[in-house]
């Protein structure tokens, strides 16, 4: 009997494509990413030009990356030791994506830090915590 092949679908916990969404969707890896689009980068270069990140979070984000075939890491034979990482080519297909993901936030900063004021201005007038329950979204099922 022939396996059917189920269509991915990110909706679904279990997914494999929720995890590559939870990967090129977090933060650092956003970051890193935006760093190597202009060539290898060592580490101690990565960590000076993403502001914030700390060497574990770093550590964690170029592995996971790696494991994704998103990055390559290359240690050359030298003292001190010198590792660079690049992009492979599945990671520079996210460059357009990334990018553009880059100049929407910066594009439209200052609409989204208005939209905070005015949420925060208005939290006072708010039901108080615990008298209201969030209603949960809920997604129609796929057919």
């Amino acid at each position: 009997m022939e396996s059917k092949q189920m269509r991915p679908d990110p909706f679904q916990r279990n997914c494999g494509s929720r995890q590559v969404i939870d990967r090129i969707g977090d933060r650092w890896s956003v970051l890193v990413v935006l760093t190597l689009a202009d060539g290898d980068r060592r580490y101690g270069e990565l960590a000076e030009h993403i502001d914030g990140i700390s060497q574990k979070m770093l550590t964690q984000t170029l592995r996971g990356l790696e494991r994704d075939g998103l990055v390559t890491r290359t240690v050359h034979a030298s003292v001190p030791p010198r590792v660079d990482y690049a992009l492979t080519d599945l990671g520079r297909s996210l460059l357009d994506l990334v990018s553009g993901l880059e100049s929407w936030a910066t594009t439209h900063l200052a609409e989204v830090q208005a939209a905070r004021v005015r949420y925060d201005a208005d939290l006072p007038h708010r039901a108080p915590t615990g008298t209201a329950r969030p209603t949960r979204l809920t997604r129609p099922a796929r057919r």
